[in-house]
């Protein structure tokens, strides 16, 4: 098998948090979003990992020559913004005869068994992951019949279907997905400028390719600063971690607290993350991440996000601060 991530995108809606770094680099639940992706698929046997990048591509190829120096990996640069499915098309060259593929989407995290692939497929040529949803008009959904695919409708007005797409596919025959792709492009069919893969499916179910829809177990959402945060709630409540035990503070789990941290004289918790090289003192922090090399002196924090190396100094606000910050409330910054 070999997995396909694009993690090209600017990921507008997290600004600032992504002005100066990918979104697959934003930290939820003591870990950035890249991280929980390739945990999530570790129990696959994985030939190659073809990660599709834009601009940052050096930085997500040193994070993971960082954090995973075993990981077989390839890095293909998209220059040209024409939409996930020529993301994952200029992935060609590395698909070979008896390939399947694995593609992995990282605006949401997803919770289901991957080692399951080989028994859900049985019979069919690809599955396309799904999860049932009440708010439909939001999302492209699979319509069924026998437990199979006949049709793919983007955003319904009416409820056709409640079964969305949640940005992970699998494949059989890679190469002829790769084909599928190339026609799609050939064609040009694209939706405002762009192209994606329901158009690509539709052409696959028209000449009788089989797709499976099983759902998942959990759909996250990491794509703004609101579900980041409740990502980052459900994630750390349904993870086993240590008992937290810091002297001089209290600690309400759960929480995610790096051993890299300073934290003194403060109360953590609930549903905190902490990153490496953070000086927390004289503070009190609930519902919020906290990203790395951040010193935060006397604040009340709750419901925040703050970025890498900001310094922040005052009372009790709602914020959400970008990278490479340096805010004082106290009134006092000279």
């Amino acid at each position: 098998m070999k997995i396909i991530l694009p993690v090209a995108g600017k990921g507008t809606r997290l600004r600032p948090h992504t002005l100066n770094k990918p979104k697959s680099l934003v930290r939820v639940a003591g870990k950035t979003v890249l991280e929980h992706v390739l945990a999530n698929v570790a129990k696959l046997t994985v030939e190659e990992y073809i990660f599709i990048t834009d601009e940052n591509g050096e930085v997500i190829r040193q994070f993971v020559a960082e954090r995973f120096p075993g990981l077989k990996t390839s890095y293909i640069t998209q220059e040209e913004r024409l939409g996930p499915a020529h993301a994952v098309w200029l992935a060609k060259d590395r698909i070979a005869p008896g390939d399947n593929v694995l593609v992995v989407f990282n605006d949401t995290l997803f919770v289901t068994d991957l080692t399951r692939i080989p028994r859900l497929c049985e019979g069919l040529d690809g599955l396309i992951y799904s999860k049932e949803v009440e708010d439909y008009r939001r999302f492209g959904v699979n319509v069924m019949k026998d437990g199979l695919i006949v049709d793919m409708v983007e955003k319904p007005d009416q409820p056709i279907s409640k079964l969305a797409q949640v940005g992970l596919y699998y494949l059989k025959d890679a190469v002829r997905f790769m084909t599928y792709l190339g026609t799609a492009i050939d064609r040009k069919l694209t939706v405002k400028g762009e192209y994606y893969l329901p158009e690509v499916f539709k052409l696959m179910l028209q000449d009788g390719v089989r797709l499976g829809a099983p759902e998942i177990d959990e759909w996250l959402d990491c794509g703004k600063p609101e579900t980041l945060l409740a990502t980052n709630r459900f994630l750390l409540e349904n993870t086993v971690s240590s008992h937290y035990c810091i002297e001089g503070c209290v600690v309400i789990p759960p929480v995610s607290i790096s051993p890299k941290a300073s934290v003194h004289h403060s109360v953590i918790g609930p549903h905190v993350s902490i990153a490496e090289g953070c000086q927390i003192e004289n503070c009190i922090i609930r519902d919020s991440v906290i990203n790395a090399q951040s010193v935060l002196q006397h604040v009340i924090l709750e419901n925040s996000i703050v970025g890498d190396s900001v310094e922040l100094t005052g009372n009790s606000q709602r914020i959400n601060i970008g990278d490479n910050s340096v805010i004082d409330l106290s009134g006092q910054l000279k």
